[in-house]
């Protein structure tokens, strides 16, 4: 199990490092194929995010390249909605002892979502011009903002899975920031919303550490090497191909 894991590890890291593709519609749903029980394998990923996202938090906070009024307002959403929905699987568990079909599903919908949005960004992201929905200031989007951040925290808390890639393309689209600044401030407040997440699910005993050490041991140095290849890979093309097997997944999941 260990040399799986770590494998598993390797391969996801390395993917991420070569694609940018989020690991956790990665990991999570190959952690419950391969047998781990769901609510299991989105409080171990969770974990897992949030010490990689450490890392890249420190990183980008010393090249200044976070937006931190905007992760603020981003959290002001996406932290109440993370404790939504443990509470929310905590209350159907308890009532309807459902909380793996629940997650399952869930996970299910979410990389369908999160397969055709990359399938659209790699066909006809090339077309869209960013920040064309922007207004003037942060301050006159803050409704909107933490909105965004309640529905896709309420996402994150049952599935594991958004909390970089669906606040990225949130991002991208609604506020004006050079794209170290986007990437800097995704991975702050993805930083922050799967540590909540992550602390909720192990409270509710749903973290495996074993899994999560192995995990970190394999994927650093995948993320290494898959980053040093980037350049040279045929990146659409990888894209779809994670794209195409993360849907399979998504459907298999709520089959």
């Amino acid at each position: 199990m260990t040399l799986s894991v770590l494998f598993m590890g390797v391969f996801v890291g390395f993917m991420v490092g070569l694609t940018g593709v989020g690991g956790a519609s990665l990991l999570t749903p190959i952690l419950i194929l391969i047998g781990i029980n769901p609510s299991i394998a989105v409080g171990t990923d969770l974990l897992y995010n949030s010490i990689t996202k450490l890392f890249g938090t420190i990183q980008h906070w010393r090249q200044k390249t976070i937006d931190f009024k905007l992760v603020k307002m981003l959290a002001m959403g996406s932290i109440p909605g993370v404790i939504a929905a443990v509470i929310f699987l905590k209350l159907f568990n308890s009532f309807f002892h459902n909380q793996e079909i629940i997650i399952k599903h869930a996970l299910g919908y979410v990389l369908i979502l999160v397969a055709f949005a990359t399938l659209f960004k790699v066909f006809f992201g090339h077309k869209i011009k960013e920040n064309r929905w922007q207004l003037q200031s942060l301050k006159e989007k803050q409704g909107l903002t933490i909105t965004i951040g309640a529905v896709l925290g309420f996402v994150v808390g049952l599935t594991s899975i958004g909390s970089g890639s669906l606040y990225a393309i949130a991002m991208l689209y609604f506020f004006r920031m050079n794209p170290a600044q986007l990437v800097g401030t995704d991975i702050a407040h993805a930083f922050f919303l799967a540590t909540t997440a992550g602390i909720l699910h192990a409270s509710m005993g749903n973290v495996n550490y074993t899994l999560v050490l192995n995990l970190l041991i394999g994927s650093i140095p995948g993320v290494v090497i898959g980053s040093m290849l980037s350049a040279k890979a045929p990146t659409n093309i990888l894209r779809t191909i994670i794209a195409s097997l993360v849907l399979i997944s998504g459907l298999k999941l709520i089959g």
